[in-house]
């Protein structure tokens, strides 16, 4: 251990020891119980009584009766404050709010009075029911919500839940999200254990939405307790059978556009000391990911899920979980028309090297036949065992301790033919076998008496990384004819010239560790959150630790129903780990650095990836109107030295961390609700975020760095998402949901301007540079910023360019000559000549509205122990065609999905 891991250390246990002496270390979960017992006015205890918990923000609501002894108990609770009321034949009604904010059990002591006459009183939600007086903003979703909420992804719904709920996630293609201005710099907490890699669908398996009750996504300030990935931390709270003496469960099968079947089961069941709750899910569809054409092409995909939560109480102190998940997912690489057809589309001397026309098939220049279609695929296995270990110490406090293995296996298959691997985005036929294992454990102790509500922790993880890269080039033109000591080193791998493939072969281990101490002071209005972590990383070849206060406050003004909140925090950000060690040293490497000279034209220089460094600010406001409305809302500013980001190997399917000197991310984000207002609930989540980032590259294989400052493709002006929800009266158990989403644009990437920046790339061959203002098409203008090559037919076809009226084709590309003034798209935004600018006027993804509608009905035939459901679901009603992204140096070109209609049936016992 270093100097200075070792004074990070005595500080930490310093701090401890200042606050609570004799502590030990600890980490909270996601969950814990509210139990009481409901007395009369005597003493005695009432039986029957009915108690609910109801949070009117999120949606959450739980109902049980008192047994004999008077007394109730609700497990696995998710932390937030909630609206407890008792109500009981003769008695008056009572009700209070209980805070639930560690693994501490609530207890609740309820005193009823004798009702002073026969008239039934309702317990009514009040405005201060809608606030909570803490310093980090967060958004709460419960199952309750998201169950009758239109979700994009059927393969990432979880992704999809996060991005429409929360202010602050702008939406990206294939379960992708960019979480206040980063990109995948977001992690989860599922029952407390984190999880801080990528888990889009071209990464990994997420957790499936069917398994979880509670949601709480934090876009604040984040506590103590969370490092790694901080942006957006989602909280999960998986459902449980704890209690579930009757079984109960759900059998739903859907099926809908591009031939999508799903089918799920899940049941619960248990006792007073166990339970067990399992679901098993399988998917099929024909638009798996988000295609880079509208009309979808090679994109096939199944998943299957399974899921297992089992809880178990050997004694009144202990209690044990154990959390199972494994999914599989195999899927199709989408193709564009470009791939599909494998027609020559580049210059019409520069088909295969020979004299082809512009149209004429692609062959094979081996056995001189014509090419077929692209047919790569991937396939993904996602296992993930953790145990966790809670035992009560005393009324107060409360020990636990969690382990954890999640794997990931990801392989990438080539075409079975390499050579119909060749595309406009690829001269190289790849393949990859990358393993993911995260083996970690962490202790917790919480403490909650008086003000104090106390949290001090420790964890290490320990993730092993291998990756197996196999790689030819089959672009004929791309070695041939070039003498220079790079192509030189890829000749032999040339597989057009009889080479053979070239295998990488990476391993190394990431070791993080961290300590915190968090302690949350109440007294009256005010709420002090106060805290610290250290954390350690050891990575490849890279290793930092970091000092990280975090700080919070918050005010509730009783009088206003208002609630002021500042806060602050220091983090340390991760690498990535998808491709870590390719992109941390893969320039060492002769052929490698020959791949990226020769493809992409840079040298290939790189250094390993390292941790960076985090600054951030936030002052928000919670302001309740009445007991409908509230409103919440938060300034942001982040600075990161060591900014992330992501570039593609070569002109490959592979993508690779990098990272930027440093980033600047100002914005805000706002959410509105409307609880529940005689059936209508509703909920408005709108943000504006700035990514500003600035040169140079300091880390990971990456062209070279802008001139100046740029926007990158996380940063949007404006997005928001309404939702609405209405119940039918007259004790109907029909309803309706509707979502609006607009976006107003990503940064796109480059498209043809007058301009000579490193976003807005084309050449020209008029005599003059362009300056009066000719771009020429088709043969060496509108080039493709990943390739340097000129955009083909179909990439001009997808941005949605049009000279002077007439617009591309797959086969065809624009007229040549364009005037610039004359060239417009509908999908992307091009700076009028001479205005573009990297930071403050880039180019854009065209402004989108999507609409989706949502119609059921939770008990078709109004029986009371086995129910039917049915419900429809309409996603982009409007059928608008629009772009998430065009060439991104990260994912390329997407496309958001057609109309899908979706009929589901389910049956509930």
């Amino acid at each position: 251990m270093s100097v200075r891991q070792s004074s990070l250390l005595i500080l930490i246990v310093c701090l401890c020891a200042f606050i609570f002496p004799g502590i030990s270390f600890a980490q909270a979960g996601n969950s814990s119980t509210i139990s009481g017992t409901v007395l009369d006015p005597s003493g005695a205890v009432v039986a029957k009584a009915t108690v609910t918990i109801d949070d009117p923000v999120s949606g959450y609501q739980r109902s049980t009766t008192t047994d004999s002894s008077g007394h109730f108990s609700f497990a696995n609770v998710p932390f937030n404050t909630y609206h407890t009321a008792v109500t009981a034949a003769g008695f008056a009604p009572y009700a209070q709010d209980v805070d639930v904010r560690s693994l501490v059990p609530v207890e609740v002591t309820v005193k009823l009075q004798v009702a002073r006459s026969s008239t039934t009183v309702t317990v009514t939600t009040e405005a201060s029911d809608l606030l909570e007086n803490t310093p980090t903003e967060h958004t709460d979703i419960d199952r309750n919500l998201f169950n009758k909420l239109p979700l994009e992804s059927q393969s990432s719904s979880l992704s999809s839940l996060v991005t429409l709920a929360s202010p602050g996630v702008v939406a990206d293609s294939n379960g992708l999200f960019h979480g206040l201005g980063d990109h995948a710099e977001n992690s989860f907490s599922i029952d407390g254990q984190p999880v801080t890699d990528q888990v889009s669908k071209v990464f990994s398996n997420q957790t499936p939405v069917n398994s979880i009750q509670s949601l709480e996504v934090i876009e604040g300030a984040p506590p103590a307790e969370y490092g790694g990935k901080t942006s957006v931390i989602a909280k999960v709270t998986t459902r449980s059978g704890m209690g579930a003496t009757t079984p109960h469960g759900d059998v739903i099968a859907s099926y809908g556009t591009f031939g999508s079947s799903d089918l799920t089961v899940d049941a619960s069941y248990g006792g007073q000391n166990w339970g067990d709750f399992i679901s098993l899910g399988g998917l099929q569809t024909g638009r798996f990911l988000d295609p880079p054409e509208f009309q979808v092409l090679h994109d096939k995909g199944n998943e299957e899920n399974y899921f297992d939560r089992v809880d178990y109480k050997p004694s009144s102190k202990d209690s044990l979980q154990l959390n199972l998940q494994f999914t599989r997912s195999w899927f199709q690489t989408p193709n564009t028309w470009d791939q599909q057809l494998q027609t020559c589309t580049f210059l019409s001397t520069d088909c295969n090297g020979a004299q082809y026309a512009t149209g004429s098939k692609e062959v094979n220049p081996i056995t001189g036949l014509p090419l077929g279609p692209t047919d790569q695929r991937s396939q993904i296995r996602t296992f993930n065992i953790a145990p966790t270990w809670t035992r009560l110490l005393s009324s107060d406090s409360v020990l636990t301790l969690g382990t954890w293995v999640r794997h990931d296996q990801y392989n990438y298959y080539p075409s079975p033919d390499p050579f119909n691997d060749l595309g406009p985005l690829q001269d190289e036929t790849v393949s990859q076998l990358r393993f993911l294992t995260n083996v970690g454990a962490r202790v917790g102790w919480s403490y909650v008496k008086g003000i104090q509500n106390l949290d001090v922790g420790a964890s290490f993880e320990h993730t092993f990384l291998t990756e197996n890269d196999d790689f030819g080039i089959v672009n004929p033109t791309l070695v041939a004819g070039c003498a220079s000591a790079a192509c030189n080193t890829l000749r032999p791998f040339d597989l057009t010239e009889g080479g053979q493939l070239f295998a990488y072969r990476g391993h190394t281990d990431i070791k993080e560790s961290a300590l915190y101490v968090q302690d949350a002071l109440t007294k009256g209005p005010w709420v002090f959150n106060l805290g610290l972590r250290a954390d350690f990383y050891n990575g490849l070849q890279a290793a930092d630790d970091e000092a990280e206060p975090r700080l919070g406050l918050a005010y509730n003004l009783k009088k206003t129903n208002s609630v002021l909140q500042v806060s602050y925090a220091r983090t340390l950000e991760s690498p990535f780990n998808e491709n870590l060690v390719l992109s941390g040293t893969g320039c060492t490497n002769p052929v490698i650095d020959a791949v990226m000279t020769v493809a992409q034209g840079f040298a290939c220089t790189t250094s390993p990836l390292t941790p960076g460094y985090r600054n951030e600010f936030h002052a928000g406001l919670q302001q309740a109107f009445g007991k409908y409305f509230v409103v919440s809302g938060e300034y942001i500013w982040k600075y990161t030295h060591n900014g992330y980001d992501f570039n593609v190997f070569g002109t490959s399917p592979i993508t690779l961390p990098i990272e930027w000197h440093n980033s600047k991310i100002p914005g805000y984000a706002i959410r509105a609700s409307v609880p529940n207002f005689h059936g209508l609930s509703a909920f408005v989540v709108m943000s504006h975020v700035n990514a500003r980032f600035f040169p140079p590259t300091v880390s990971g294989i990456a062209p070279p760095a802008p001139p100046g400052v740029f926007r990158i493709d996380h940063d949007e002006n404006f997005g928001q998402t309404t939702h609405l929800q209405y119940q039918l009266p007259w004790k109907s158990s029909a309803w309706i949901g509707f979502n609006w989403r607009y976006d107003s644009g990503l940064v796109s990437g480059a498209v043809p301007c007058l301009a000579a920046t490193a976003t807005c790339s084309f050449t020209t061959s008029t005599a003059d540079g362009g300056t009066n203002g000719n771009i020429t098409t088709g043969q060496i203008a509108l080039l493709n910023n990943i390739t340097g090559l000129p955009l083909t037919a179909d990439q001009e076809f997808q941005s949605g360019l049009t000279c002077n009226g007439v617009a591309a084709t797959p086969t065809s590309p624009l007229p040549s000559p364009c005037l610039a003034s004359q060239l417009t798209s509908r999908l992307v935004i091009m700076p009028a000549p001479g205005t573009e600018n990297d930071d403050h006027n880039p180019q854009r993804i065209q402004p989108r509205s999507l609409f989706d509608l949502a119609i059921g009905d939770d008990n078709l035939f109004h029986t009371e122990k086995r129910k039917w459901s049915a419900q429809l679901t309409v996603i982009n009603l409007a059928n608008n065609y629009v772009l998430y992204n065009f060439l991104s140096t990260f994912s390329g070109t997407h496309y958001v999905t057609p109309r899908t209609v979706t009929g589901e049936i389910g049956f509930h016992f």
